[in-house]
């Protein structure tokens, strides 16, 4: 019996979620993949794994029995890959991060660049996803590790599962049309009757800033819901509203945008996330501390009120 890992993987997922859909998410694939792989899988066993109730498809008694060992099997290889890349003379591995857009562009250049040549056997791969999920997709297995936020009004609720190593605390600044607010600094009480440009209230960092507006009494109008803090400083740019940007955002700002300091005390805390099982695994303690000097190098600070300056925070308007 030639059992695959990635089809074994699905049916543990599949074992852990109930639907076909949830599977595909967890995993990144279309449902119709995981259909045909969990299919050639039961083929491979010569046994019925599956039976369909309605339009779910529930396991058999068997397809728990081989799920339950999938759950050791899987995680046997993940303790010999770490093994295999510890005895070597140099550390060689793979590992895939999952990214967005302002640690992507802001954060892994220097660190990836740094990581090829003090480490050139480790390569890391990235898959850009919503912050939202990237810490689910570490516990499923689809990632090795990824980029996390907690907002200091809206943490996030944390698996046991999973570790994380904090990387800087990024202050929130206002971002204004260029020469729309003629003062060195605001809170959001300042910009309450301008058009604001933000991230859907699904997101952390859309439910973070309207937590904010609610603490202090207010209710902004919004006028545009985008994903990017590069979109949403795109269209500050043109004069369609103000947003609020974290430090690294800054690093996208387009010209025909003024950032201020912002009065109110909101933080968000990037972190690492990673399984607990595999946060003793040299090749990942050494990306982790990559990416946390080029943090550094870039005068992130993991303490918010630490007087090292933030990347891109000006004590005056940027014109």
């Amino acid at each position: 019996m030639d059992l695959s890992l990635a089809r074994l993987r699905m049916l543990r997922e599949l074992h852990r979620r109930g639907t076909i859909t949830a599977t595909a998410n967890a995993l990144h694939y279309t449902a119709s993949a995981v259909s045909q792989q969990l299919a050639q899988l039961e083929r491979d066993v010569g046994t019925r794994l599956f039976e369909r109730r309605g339009r779910r498809l529930q396991l058999t008694d068997l397809g728990v029995l081989l799920a339950e060992h999938a759950e050791e099997i899987l995680a046997a290889v993940e303790r010999a890959t770490q093994a295999l890349e510890e005895a070597g003379e140099s550390v060689t591995a793979k590992l895939t991060a999952g990214v967005w857009a302002s640690v992507a562009s802001g954060l892994l250049p220097d660190a990836l660049t740094t990581l090829a040549r003090t480490h050139p056997g480790i390569l890391v791969r990235t898959k850009e996803l919503a912050p939202e999920t990237t810490a689910a997709a570490v516990r499923d297995g689809a990632l090795d590790l990824s980029f996390v936020l907690d907002y200091s009004n809206y943490p996030t609720t944390w698996d046991r599962d999973l570790r994380r190593t904090v990387i800087a605390v990024e202050r929130l600044h206002a971002a204004v049309p260029a020469d729309a607010v003629a003062v060195a600094g605001v809170t959001l009480a300042d910009l309450a009757e301008h058009p604001w440009i933000l991230a859907p209230a699904r997101s952390h960092f859309g439910h973070a800033v309207r937590l904010a507006f609610q603490s202090a009494g207010l209710a902004p109008r919004i006028d545009h819901e985008v994903e990017e803090q590069a979109t949403a400083m795109a269209m500050v740019a043109a004069g369609l509203g103000v947003t609020l940007v974290s430090d690294l955002g800054l690093a996208l700002r387009p010209p025909g945008v003024d950032i201020l300091p912002l009065g109110d005390t909101l933080t968000r805390t990037v972190s690492l996330a990673y399984r607990t099982n595999t946060a003793r695994r040299t090749a990942l303690l050494i990306v982790v501390d990559a990416i946390r000097t080029a943090a550094a190098a870039k005068g992130l600070a993991v303490d918010p009120t630490s007087p090292t300056p933030q990347v891109g925070a000006p004590d005056l308007r940027l014109g």
